[in-house]
């Protein structure tokens, strides 16, 4: 790979999501070529004409300074790439990203698919207040090699929380994006039981360039439930499914025994 670099002004930025008050996102693009990946709407941005998942620039940071006041604030790093994608390998940038947050008061949460955050397990571990959350949304490996291509397998994906619990770091696992007749949630959980300390789930959102792609790897894969699929993403008629699906993971979170956050309706959940 050859390295191209971008020059950033600002290290941590602040954020829009609804769960982290800044943001921290090393690289410009990602490698893990995710079919239904939302920040493909950040070439707007960035000038790039190429299709997401096929570019990637590593960030030169100006200063690594972070804002004022950041106690009760959360960091996230991660949220419009992921900092452990395969070019991390390459170019290196998060042991001195993590290097910089030692003594921050923030909490910081990272936010991947990737077992290559385990390099950094000595690093992540000098930081007072973190959580790692490890991205999945099933344990089909035929499916994920196809939607998922360059991130790491489900089974890598829950050995890397392991490893990690293990090691006394907080972890969470992240189903993402929920696949509509596909996501086995409690299956999921099953899996990761003992390793996590909460678990998130989200729906997926299909708009724009990604939507027709999933839609149609969606019926070459699980015909079975192609019509759910249109009738959710096509004719618009997804509220009340997705309503059962939240009062499905209502009830299950009084079975398992793990805490259960819906991430539901994402666009709508507003900062307190």
């Amino acid at each position: 790979m050859d390295k191209k670099y971008v020059i950033a002004k600002s290290f941590c930025t602040p954020s829009k999501l609804p769960a982290s008050d800044f943001v921290i996102n090393p690289y410009v693009g990602c490698t893990h070529r995710c079919v239904y990946c939302y920040a493909c709407f950040m070439g707007r941005f960035t000038g790039h004409k190429e299709k997401w998942g096929t570019y990637l620039e590593a960030k030169k940071y100006i200063s690594y300074k972070l804002p004022r006041n950041l106690d009760e604030k959360t960091i996230l790093i991660g949220s419009v790439t992921d900092a452990y994608n395969q070019a991390e390998k390459t170019y290196t940038l998060m042991p001195k990203i993590l290097e910089q947050l030692e003594n921050c008061p923030a909490h910081i949460e990272i936010l991947t698919k990737s077992k290559l955050i385990l390099r950094d397990i000595d690093l992540i571990k000098k930081i007072t207040d973190i959580s790692v959350g490890i991205s999945l949304s099933n344990l089909i490996a035929e499916d994920n090699k196809i939607i998922e291509p360059g991130a790491s397998t489900a089974e890598e994906r829950i050995e890397t929380l392991r490893v990690l619990h293990e090691a006394g770091i907080n972890t969470y696992l992240f189903i993402a994006p929920y696949l509509p007749g596909i996501t086995d949630v409690k299956k999921i959980c099953a899996a990761a039981e003992g390793i996590v300390d909460y678990v998130c789930v989200e729906n997926l959102n299909l708009r724009g360039s990604y939507k027709q792609p999933m839609l149609d790897i969606v019926k070459q894969q699980h015909s079975e439930v192609y019509d759910l699929w249109q009738d959710i993403y096509i004719k618009n008629h997804g509220k009340r499914y997705w309503l059962e699906v939240e009062n499905k993971l209502h009830s299950l979170s009084k079975e398992i025994k793990i805490p259960l956050i819906s991430y539901m309706y994402h666009e709508k959940i507003k900062k307190s």
